[in-house]
């Protein structure tokens, strides 16, 4: 559903090629909140942003590295995307111990849309288990994502391979904390995604939350969300026969930010949507895909989903805010130096700065203009507000200065 859209960019600013790093670096200590919080990040494609930036500008702690698959030649071995064996692996492992050098922490996802599985290959839950248990050994994981997606989804045999090795890692690594993430639809979820409840249910398997992913499924922004998470959470009552409270404790949501593959939009008033009910009802995970799309596109209303940018007016990492809220903190302000940057001084007695035609502005900048204030509706450069606001209907016109 997700994963549509892979460009592959190499290594890129991840940790620098040539830097050595211990694979087995020790992990932050981090309340759950924040591995219930990590967004998705893609370290080896779609243009990898810098997590260190990424943390410094939202306070968000944890970041939820994507994917672990077989190879792309069958096999039980883990490995990136299907390409990079683990076992091989010092890019990734250079990452991590930049992200905890910085206070942070990662959770590792497996699965995802395309690929093949590990659930696929390795035939039983013990196998399975094996292949996953050397990707917690190798990063020194204290959380892990299994993100049940299609084909693998539709796979009886390959979801109980996963949902066994969930439980068989679980008993085996005190304290892991695992999420399960599924596809949503209107109803909550679909007849795979139940059945996969009934599997974990027979098995004896309670993982630290189910999630779902209310996206490419004819949704309309965050009330169509919500409404799915209300269902899903009937479905989690019935299926466990757990009470209101219980059941919201052990439900999620992974949205999808920005433009969606299928495209719906998703914007900001939707993620705080959905992050007003999260709190409230006090859910056990909220988190998206991706921070590789998490910053606007050259065109911020292109009619393409991109891997690398939103396709909606935004600021950097503007979508990671809300998780950085839902694990308890207080993002930081926009620090003054990514704000527009007018030549000229303020005009007359205006204390918004002059527009400037060379300036870029994002949604809610101001600049002023002969005599008055306006504030920008999404992104815009060279689009003066006095000549143009009513025809490209770019800038409010807040009134005289």
């Amino acid at each position: 559903m997700k994963r549509l859209l892979a460009v592959a960019a190499g290594a890129v600013a991840l940790a620098g090629a040539g830097i050595a790093v211990a694979a087995q670096a020790d992990a932050a200590t981090l309340a759950s909140n924040w591995y219930a919080s990590a967004p998705y990040l893609m370290p080896f494609d779609n243009s990898p942003p810098d997590p260190i930036e990424v943390m410094n500008a939202t306070g968000q702690k944890a970041f939820q590295l994507a994917f672990i698959l077989a190879p792309n030649g069958g096999g039980c071995t883990p490995t990136w995307d299907g390409t990079r064996p683990v076992a091989d692996d010092t890019a990734a492992a250079a990452l991590i111990g930049k992200i905890r050098d910085n206070g942070g922490d990662v959770s590792v996802s497996i699965g995802g849309y395309g690929g093949t599985k590990l659930g696929q290959t390795c035939g039983t839950p013990e196998a399975t288990a094996a292949a996953y248990q050397q990707v917690v050994t190798k990063y020194g994981l204290k959380a892990m994502d299994f993100d049940l997606e299609e084909p693998e989804y539709e796979n009886t045999a390959a979801v109980h391979n996963e949902i066994g090795a969930a439980k068989i890692l679980q008993r085996n690594n005190p304290g892991l904390y695992i999420s399960i993430t599924t596809a949503g639809t209107s109803a909550g979820t679909g007849w795979f995604g139940t059945q996969m409840l009934n599997d974990a249910k027979a098995q004896g398997f309670t993982p630290a939350n189910y999630s779902i992913m209310p996206f490419d499924g004819g949704f309309n922004g965050g009330g169509a969300q919500v409404s799915a998470l209300e269902a899903f959470h009937t479905i989690l009552m019935n299926t466990f026969g757990w009470d209101s409270a219980t059941a919201y404790a052990h439900e999620g949501i992974s949205q999808m930010n920005g433009r969606s593959d299928a495209g719906e939009y998703f914007r900001q008033a939707d993620f705080q949507a959905t992050l007003d009910y999260a709190l409230s009802h006090k859910l056990a995970r909220y988190t998206n895909w991706s921070v590789n799309r998490d910053r606007q596109c050259a065109d911020p209303n292109q009619s393409t989903t991109s891997g690398t940018c939103s396709s909606v007016p935004q600021t950097p990492w503007e979508f990671t805010k809300f998780s950085a809220r839902f694990a308890g903190a207080t993002p930081p302000t926009t620090p003054p130096s990514s704000s527009p940057s007018p030549s000229s001084p303020p005009t007359g007695s205006c204390a918004v700065p002059a527009w400037s035609a060379t300036a870029v502005y994002t949604q809610g900048n101001q600049a002023s203009q002969n005599g008055h204030k306006y504030t920008a509706k999404w992104w815009t450069q060279g689009d003066s507000p006095a000549t143009h606001s009513g025809q490209w209907d770019v800038w409010t016109d807040n009134g005289n200065c």
